[in-house]
């Protein structure tokens, strides 16, 4: 089972990866940052200096249809934002 799920690749991610040298992953829940330093490294074979984890809260909505009130809400997700060492840097489009 691997600890990475994907790479997060927007506007916000593309850009502190250029300017900051940081990449920012999907990670499981239940991960824990030396966990998830061990998977990057193993994974794109780079040095990891940081990281820094985020638990992202699930979304809640409540819609008024026909049929009645519908409730529904988003999968809670654990963000990571993995700095690497000066000169490192890892190609998340070479695997599209």
């Amino acid at each position: 089972m691997s600890i990475l799920i994907k790479p997060i690749i927007t506007e916000k991610a593309t850009t502190n990866s250029e300017l900051n040298n940081c990449f920012t992953f999907q990670v499981k829940t239940k991960a824990n940052k030396v966990e998830i330093k061990k998977a990057v490294e193993a994974a794109y074979g780079v040095s990891v200096e940081k990281v820094r984890t985020i638990n992202v809260r699930p979304d809640r909505n409540t819609k008024f249809t026909k049929t009645g009130v519908q409730h529904g809400k988003t999968n809670a997700v654990k963000k990571a934002i993995v700095q690497l060492a000066e000169g490192e840097v890892i190609d998340l489009y070479t695997n599209m």
